[in-house]
């Protein structure tokens, strides 16, 4: 008998360590992954999100694009949530159908570009849905619109069209019509520069807290 409550007791310890241990990954998770609680000053942003400053400033170290620029260009993007995905086609009007592309993450990167990312760096641990890895891209992928299609780097709306359209689709002029894509390119352009003045504001605090890369 002893043996028997004994051996129940032990089930018991370990079915509530194991469900405290998943709890604890759900709300270590969420924590981690839930955008910023607000999305229109950058310095709020890089204050609740204290690691993600030191990786903006590293990306535009490394490839020369302004922090403001790609932001600006996440927020248009993924609105900062990790794991966005574009909505879901409706089949017949009510059930939901297949995605449109398989852009995922911060930079709603397509697969196939962000297969050139890694192969093109060699970052082959990096994710979509770490901020890190994503900011990094965008840098990136600025880098390469600066370079293939003569955009300057501080060119929000010229460097966001490139990244809507590809190198090819900017140099065929394939926004030209797209009167849509125009307008939300002039917003990544305005919140770009809304972001860099917010940004001259607090980037010395920033710097202070012990947030700078090197």
């Amino acid at each position: 008998m002893t043996s028997i409550n004994g051996n129940v007791f032990y089930k018991l310890t370990v079915f509530v360590s194991r469900f405290c241990l998943v709890v604890a990954t759900f709300l270590l998770t969420s924590c981690v992954t839930r955008p910023p609680s607000s999305i229109d000053n950058i310095c709020d942003i890089f204050e609740d999100k204290r690691g993600w400053y030191k990786a903006a400033k590293k990306s535009e170290s490394k490839w020369g694009s302004p922090i403001s620029v790609m932001m600006s260009i996440i927020h248009q993007e993924s609105r900062f949530k990790a794991k966005a995905k574009p909505p879901r086609k409706k089949f017949l009007w009510i059930f939901p159908g297949a995605r449109p592309s398989s852009a995922f993450g911060y930079p709603q990167a397509k697969t196939s570009t962000w297969k050139w990312y890694l192969k093109d760096t060699g970052n082959r641990g990096s994710d979509r849905d770490d901020f890190k890895d994503a900011v990094d891209f965008v840098g990136w992928y600025n880098a390469r619109s600066t370079r293939v299609n003569g955009i300057e780097s501080h060119d929000a709306y010229h460097l966001y069209l490139a990244y809507h359209e590809g190198h090819g689709g900017f140099e065929k002029r394939t926004f030209s019509r797209k009167n849509w894509l125009k307008t939300v390119a002039k917003k990544v352009s305005s919140r770009s520069i809304r972001y860099s003045r917010q940004l001259e504001s607090c980037e010395a605090s920033l710097k202070k807290d012990g947030w700078w890369p090197f």
